[in-house]
């Protein structure tokens, strides 16, 4: 028999088709999806037992090949978590002034480090400076690309060869691997524990001060909570404990609310205004967690601090672009002029949710799940959803879900089919991503709001593709 593989169409071939023709994808694209195409058929036509395509099923092929070539690494995605703040999910999803402000930053030039009054070069610092100043009762500010350069920039300028005196309780890893003790010894700071793991006393850090000390650091617990028999110091006391060395008190925050939490009926969460008031010289915190703005880390303090800072050779190497400016700043003036900042900042609203309104969400769209999943147990429950990114672990906030569960009569293989639903969500044109907790997969519903989301939910149900033969 003849070779199937001399048959194959040429690629001119395959471009001229009529459908490839009306594609709107690039002709580059097209291309280069053919000869992939025709490569991979080469391949699989060597087999004896291999079947020839059509020219109409190679060109279908082709274009799913180059659509698939042309999409995002990084697709939207429904956050079903119970996660609201969710690192791995892009953390806090941006108010429309800041999306506005990013999109206008993009299209044009922007006077970013030009002042338009002098004429001559400014700072990009001053276009956020005033603001955060005016929101933490700091002297001065200065933003970096992550809270985690915030921290590395401010030992590095402030402590280098010198200690760093901190509670034992307080040395904290996150994410990253981002262990505090590292990120002090590649700062060039000295680590100097003082207290024990669940209580620190001031007499702890007086005792450790001396002419090595070069600042006493505060780190806010993330990601962990120590309950029971605990004791810390307080912020003024620590305050003043390290200016009667003359030595900078430096706190961070982490997450770092612009607002009262608890105004807003949420746990209460540490501000940089709370801290600048207790003496801190420096404060530092993201803009993307419980603030719901964009990737970067703000330092704000006393302007000697802030201006060291500022100067040390790091600083450049850590600046932040003309969009992330302009999407802070929208941000930050919401928090200045807002009559409801719950409403406008969608973080926040996100967070008030309540939790009738959410149960009202899995109330309607239960019947379309249903249909879409008859081999399947699903059911409403409710939940406790988790604020996320380190920002106060031990709490919770009351939700409902969806439970997707195997039938009984299926229970024998309930984790192979578990993994095929999970699969068969995160495999969507807009992946859904839950979490599989106590033999079933939860959708926890308090990020699905708004009815465009709902309607976007529902009407790609119908591409969920059980493949119970693929495996386990």
């Amino acid at each position: 028999m003849d070779d199937p593989r001399r048959y194959l169409p040429a690629v001119d071939v395959l471009l001229s088709h009529q459908a490839m023709e009306r594609s709107q994808i690039s002709h580059r694209l097209k291309i280069r999806a053919v000869r992939e195409l025709l490569a991979s058929e080469r391949q699989r036509l060597s087999r004896a037992d291999a079947t020839p395509l059509e020219s109409e099923q190679l060109v279908s092929q082709a274009l799913d090949m180059a659509r698939s070539l042309s999409a995002s690494s990084a697709p939207s995605v429904f956050n079903l978590t119970g996660t609201v703040i969710h690192t791995n999910l892009g953390r806090a999803p941006l108010a429309e002034p800041a999306i506005e402000a990013m999109t206008r930053a993009a299209r044009h030039s922007l006077a970013l480090e030009y002042d338009i009054d002098s004429g001559h070069r400014g700072d990009r610092d001053q276009v956020v400076e005033s603001l955060l100043c005016e929101l933490t009762g700091a002297e001065a500010a200065t933003v970096v690309n992550n809270n985690a350069a915030a921290v590395v920039l401010t030992l590095s300028a402030l402590g280098a060869g010198r200690e760093a005196v901190i509670s034992r309780g307080e040395l904290i890893e996150i994410g990253g691997s981002f262990r505090l003790p590292d990120i002090m010894h590649t700062s060039g700071c000295y680590l100097r524990e003082v207290g024990t793991t669940n209580r620190t006393h001031a007499r702890d850090f007086e005792q450790a001060m001396g002419e090595e000390t070069g600042m006493i650091f505060k780190a806010h617990t993330s990601n962990y909570a120590v309950e029971g028999f605990t004791a810390a110091v307080e912020e003024s006391e620590l305050a003043r404990i390290a200016h009667a060395r003359d030595v900078p008190f430096i706190v961070d925050l982490g997450s770092g609310a612009l607002t009262d939490m608890a105004a807003l009926g949420l746990p209460d969460e540490a501000r940089p205004r709370q801290s600048i008031e207790a003496g801190a010289d420096v404060v530092t915190f993201s803009g993307d967690k419980l603030l719901g703005g964009p990737q970067c880390g703000l330092v704000v303090g006393s302007r000697d601090c802030i201006d060291r800072i500022r100067r040390h050779p790091l600083k450049r190497a850590l600046r932040v672009d003309k969009l992330i400016m302009s999407a802070l700043e929208a941000t930050l003036q919401l928090y200045r002029d807002s009559d409801d900042i719950a409403r406008d900042i969608p973080t926040l609203t996100l967070l008030t949710r309540p939790q009738t309104d959410i149960a009202s969400t899995a109330e309607r769209l239960l019947p379309a799940l249903v249909e879409h999943l008859s081999d399947m147990q699903v059911s409403i429950a409710p939940c406790k959803s988790q604020l996320g990114s380190g920002a106060l672990p031990v709490d919770r906030l009351p939700s409902h879900a969806f439970v997707i569960a195997p039938i009984a009569s299926e229970r024998r293989s309930g984790e192979r089919s578990l993994r095929l639903i999970e699969t068969a969500f995160r495999q969507l044109p807009r992946p859904v991503i839950g979490r599989l907790h106590d033999g079933a997969l939860w959708l926890d519903l308090r990020c699905l709001q708004g009815e465009a989301e709902e309607r976007a939910f529902v009407e790609q149900l119908g591409h969920l593709s059980l493949n119970r033969d693929s495996g386990s």
